[in-house]
């Protein structure tokens, strides 16, 4: 019997192989896996930027330079929310914000930050995933003085460390929360539940944060109106399925050089992340199916591609989900030797990855990110990023989609802390659609994209 996904919008990853048993430019820096980035651990040595900043633990602030330019770049693909900046400058929507943010930091999140605060606010930031930050961004962020906290490649105790810093500094206490994937919101509840009492509003960017601010409105814990943008309709029909689209095959074939063509495909869940995936696969020639538990989507999926029975006889599998070990230790243990496994969603618990960490298996790492999981018999699993996401850990993502996204939860967080009191309750709200479609959004990138108001 299949395991099912619940459609949502994150994906999982599972390829399966017929293979035997057996601002002042400087010099680029170093790449994360180049031996020459420093080996000791940025929590043991104290930094300082050229301005005198320290409020920061990143990789190497050397990179400020490199990082710059790549921000400068995401600047050209990010029309929408610069054109939010120049419009919103002067009035400065976000003055007294302080906004702690966790999400993945990259050259196009650097441009939110820099957003935010020239629209008033103050932001201290960490990562929302231990592989996806990219090191220059970072330290160009530094650099400039804002109070970032990640690096890529950080221990669970180092993610854990870095969101805590981000919320404990002194003489600074976060009235705004920008999170993806609920864990900063979950350590804010947890560790500073007089801090939490205090937020304004939270805005989520994220399917598995949207159900765990869910989870605590049902349990009468949620004390502030959050936003979820993750289900807004700029969120869903652009972010979720193109990103997605143009993204996942980079990850897998810089890390597998595998060939598609022919390759039998299942994608678990037939949300927009899953459309967009099973989208790229087709393209490649792949045979794709689908397995699907909302009618509606299961319908399409039945005209777009054909039913699966079983995931453990196809060549490809792609999940959709937002729960907790949708791919099990019993599908593994029967998957194909060979299968690649991989994961598009937020949390590496989609796949049991903790399962595999058992004496009977044997993890032997094949190169950065790549891990074969050895069953007694020989059969084997490939494991990409630790089951963590994979676009953004092990490829590039398209800015200029990204950029929509960023400006959704620009916007989102200019409506919360300007809310009068009384607006909005303690629960989970959609963003407006004034906002996030009508007026704002698609009248700010429809110039840019060649499109006219008539």
């Amino acid at each position: 019997m299949v395991y099912l996904a619940h459609t949502v919008s994150l994906c999982l990853v599972l390829i399966t192989l017929s293979t035997p048993h057996t601002h002042a430019h400087t010099p680029l820096a170093a790449s994360y896996t180049d031996s020459s980035e420093d080996a000791t651990s940025p929590r043991d040595r104290q930094q300082r930027s050229s301005k005198g900043h320290q409020d920061f633990c990143i990789k190497n602030i050397r990179q400020a330079g490199s990082g710059r330019r790549e921000i400068e770049i995401a600047e050209q693909e990010m029309p929408a929310l610069m054109a939010l900046r120049k419009r919103a400058e002067g009035e400065k929507p976000l003055a007294g914000a302080k906004v702690v943010g966790c999400t993945h930091i990259t050259a196009h999140t650097a441009v939110l930050m820099e957003t935010l605060s020239a629209l008033g606010a103050q932001c201290h930031w960490a990562a929302c995933n231990i592989y996806s930050t990219q090191n220059a961004a970072a330290a160009a962020l530094a650099e400039e003085g804002f109070p970032v906290f990640a690096w890529k490649g950080e221990s669970e105790d180092d993610f854990w460390w870095c969101i805590d810093h981000c919320v404990s500094l002194e003489a600074w206490q976060p009235n705004m929360i920008l999170d993806d994937g609920g864990d900063l919101t979950h350590w804010i509840d947890k560790k500073y539940p007089n801090i939490f009492k205090m937020i304004k509003g939270i805005v989520e960017e994220s399917v598995a944060g949207v159900h765990r601010l869910y989870q605590l409105s049902k349990a009468g814990r949620l004390c502030v109106p959050a936003m979820n943008v993750n289900d807004s309709v700029t969120k869903q029909k652009f972010d979720n399925l193109y990103c997605c689209r143009e993204s996942i095959l980079d990850g897998l074939k810089r890390l597998t050089n595998v060939m598609f063509g022919g390759k039998q495909v299942v994608v678990c869940g037939y949300g927009e992340v899953g459309k967009g995936c099973s989208a790229a696969l087709k393209a490649m020639g792949s045979v794709v199916y689908i397995t699907e538990v909302d009618p509606i989507c299961a319908l399409q999926a039945w005209y777009d591609y054909s039913v699966c029975v079983c995931v453990c006889v196809c060549v490809c599998v792609f999940l959709s989900s937002g729960n907790k070990n949708v791919v099990g230790r019993d599908y593994l243990d029967r998957m194909k030797n060979g299968c690649i496994v991989c994961n598009m969603g937020h949390s590496n618990t989609e796949i049991d990855v903790a399962s595999l960490r058992s004496p009977e298996l044997t993890w032997e790492r094949v190169r950065s990110q790549v891990d074969h999981v050895i069953w007694p018999d020989g059969r084997r699993i490939i494991l990409l990023a630790e089951g963590h996401l994979l676009n953004l850990s092990c490829s590039t993502v398209p800015t200029f989609i990204l950029s929509i996204t960023a400006t959704a939860q620009a916007l989102a967080l200019i409506e919360l802390y300007n809310a009068p009191e009384g607006r909005y309750n303690k629960d989970v709200y959609l963003l407006p659609k004034k906002m996030g479609k009508t007026h704002h959004l698609t009248y700010l990138l429809l110039p840019y994209s060649g499109f006219h108001r008539v």
